[in-house]
């Protein structure tokens, strides 16, 4: 190739780099912030935030701990964030530290991300505030409550107040078939019971043992409620607030239990008693309903829902994927079930799908007054937050989706939390704190001038010791210089890759390795011009000499911080991508500049002036040497 246009092929490459830099790449802010590339924990500071295992039963096992480190630092790595500092302290404590304001991203890291789908069983409205101060003054009954444990309650929400909840966003499930968005509960106070309390579904027909733990937190708490204790245990559906507002005050005590002792109390006593409120059950502890054999209560759309035995859960999604709907226009999360996962899902939705009018689930789905053909609705459970609860329209044995209220960040955010798994521990969140930087800046100062001291020495050997050549091996350095620092801006935006001291190091090591090709090339040239061919004829003999040299140097140096990359975690892997990334575009510059330009500068009298173009006494021996010597080897 023409020596103009491997240059120009340089040039374009240049252009290319730096537009991407000041343009792509979600580059914005003024012409220097576009060209800051991201600097690392260690060199900028950044935040730290600890979660403190909250694990039932005493400390967590080591496995357990090990397994929810990878997890967390599989979500960090998902985040985009590199070189992230994920370690274990003590025997239930993670710390997290990622470089720069990282609060935002710290938030979703401790969460357990256990999801699971169950049948809806039951609705009831959220009625503490209404029952603990009734809107008119009626007397206190007192013993059991008036009309709840012996009447027939409706199973619609009965509404305070305040009215119907207001109607959140929440997602809903579709896929093959799809599912129909459940209405929110929009029963009125006043309105007259209309459908028979439903019978237990099968899952409850044995309660759940008691652990003796568990057992003793109920005695404490029958001793903290008093007599509103004995009146909750007689409860069999939620108490009618429409025809008695006063009826929830014999259950007053209940408004002031935390969220750890509503936790303790029986799913059925948390869904019946007026005055446990949806804040409570929001409240209650990490883990509180993953049990996946017994019912659960939850809050959906500003009502206590009852939720039936998971017999689908996380564990059975193969692949989650963020999706923008071509037809709706909105973020999606696309499930695909692994076999067995398939089959239950399926199950699953036919026992929604087909339910009769008698079915608990059914009655619940009508409470909703969904307009049209009533099924049973299915509720997408993550940890304690149930986000969707959609009426299932058909069987569905395809790929099914999440959808609603997503934007891309959410919904890659779930996608990632269900491919990576749930953490088998739960976790309390501690307080995050800022890391100073001050040590990262002397660090980040002193690697700088390791560098500048490195290129300095160099470029004193190179001119010293080739002169003329010496110039080129200083223009080589600093277009090398210019590509890494390009490539740093690019990828810390685009992949997340941040500098470290490690990565420093590892473009300090690259500066040794591009001087070895120097040395090669130019001591391949002596030896061609020496063995009589002249310096024009000498350049492309020896470039085609030293080539193959430097390209198995070049190789082995790249071979080495892959497998260095690959075997190591954390810093070390910066060192090891640092070195590899200078490395390529060292060899860029030698092919695209190096070359090109040692075949002009063959052309040039300073080129043939022993004095100027370093070559000193090859040159010199070669002149004095027979022209019928110097044109056999020409030849």
């Amino acid at each position: 190739m023409h020596p103009g246009r491997q240059l120009g092929v340089l040039g374009l490459v240049f252009a290319v780099l730096y537009l991407l830099v000041f343009f792509g790449a979600g580059a914005s802010g003024s012409w220097k912030d576009r060209l800051e590339p991201k600097l690392g924990l260690d060199l900028i500071g950044g935040t730290q935030a600890t979660y403190i295992a909250s694990q039932a039963g005493g400390t967590p096992a080591p496995d357990a701990m090990e397994k929810a480190r990878e997890i967390i630092e599989g979500r960090v790595n998902a985040l985009g964030v590199s070189e992230a500092e994920v370690v274990i302290q003590g025997n239930d404590t993670i710390v997290v530290s990622l470089a720069g304001e990282a609060n935002e991203q710290l938030k979703s890291l401790g969460k357990a991300a256990n999801m699971r789908f169950r049948l809806l069983t039951a609705v009831t409205g959220d009625v503490a505030a209404t029952a603990v101060n009734p809107p008119s003054a009626a007397p206190v009954p007192s013993g059991s409550a008036s009309g709840a444990a012996s009447g027939a309650p409706s199973v619609k929400p009965s509404i305070g107040a305040s009215g119907a909840p207001e109607v959140a966003n929440s997602a809903s499930t579709g896929g093959q078939g799809g599912g129909a968005e459940a209405p929110a509960p929009s029963v009125p106070p006043s309105a007259a019971p209309s459908a028979e309390a439903p019978a237990p579904s099968a899952s409850a027909a044995a309660p759940a043992p008691v652990t003796a733990d568990v057992k003793a937190q109920r005695e404490a708490i029958a001793k903290k409620v008093g007599p509103a204790w004995a009146a909750a245990e007689k409860l069999t559906a939620p108490v009618e607030l429409t025809t008695d507002p006063a009826a929830g005050l014999p259950f007053k005590a209940f408004a002031s239990l935390t969220g750890a002792e509503v936790n303790a109390l029986d799913p059925k006593m948390q869904f019946n008693v007026p005055t446990i409120s949806c804040e409570q059950l929001d409240q209650r502890p990490n883990g509180a309903i993953d049990d996946i054999t017994s019912e659960v209560v939850a809050c959906y759309q500003g009502a206590k829902v009852m939720l039936d035995k998971a017999e689908v859960v996380g564990d059975d999604i193969d692949e989650a994927a963020p999706q923008l709907d071509s037809t709706t226009g909105q973020w999606v999360v696309s499930l695909d079930f692994k076999s067995e996962g398939q089959t239950k899902w399926a199950a699953l939705t036919r026992k929604a799908f087909t339910a009769g009018a008698s079915e608990p689930c059914y009655i619940a789905a009508s409470a909703f007054g969904s307009s049209g053909e009533v099924h049973c609705s299915v509720a997408v459970v993550l940890d304690k937050t149930v986000i969707s609860a959609p009426q299932i329209q058909a069987v569905l044995t395809g790929q099914s989706q999440i959808t609603g209220d997503f934007d891309a960040v959410s919904a890659k955010e779930l996608a990632d939390q269900l491919n990576f798994g749930a953490i088998p521990v739960t976790f309390e969140a501690g307080p995050a704190q800022t890391i100073t930087a001050t040590v990262g800046d002397q660090q980040l100062e002193a690697g700088l001038l390791a560098a500048a001291i490195g290129l300095g020495l160099v470029a004193i050997y190179a001119f010293f010791y080739y002169r003329l050549l010496g110039l080129v091996i200083f223009l080589s350095l600093g277009l090398s210089a210019l590509l890494t620092f390009g490539a740093l801006v690019f990828l810390g935006r685009s992949i997340g890759f941040t500098l470290t001291l490690a990565g420093i190091v590892g473009f300090i090591v690259s500066l040794g390795v591009a001087a070895d090709s120097f040395v090669i090339y130019f001591e391949r040239l002596k030896d061609e011009i020496h063995e009589g061919r002249s310096p024009r004829s000498a350049v492309p003999r020896a470039w085609q000499r030293a080539k193959r040299t430097i390209l198995s140097a070049n190789a082995i140096t790249i071979m080495c911080a892959v497998v260095l990359y690959i075997v190591s975690i954390g810093q070390v892997q910066g060192l090891a991508f640092a070195l590899g990334l200078s490395t390529v575009l060292d060899l860029l510059v030698v092919f695209l500049f190096r070359h090109p330009i040692m075949t002009v500068l063959a052309s040039t009298k300073a080129f043939l002036s022993p004095r100027v173009s370093g070559l000193g006494r090859v040159l010199r021996s070669s002149q004095t040497e027979e022209p019928v010597s110097s044109r056999v080897k020409e030849a």
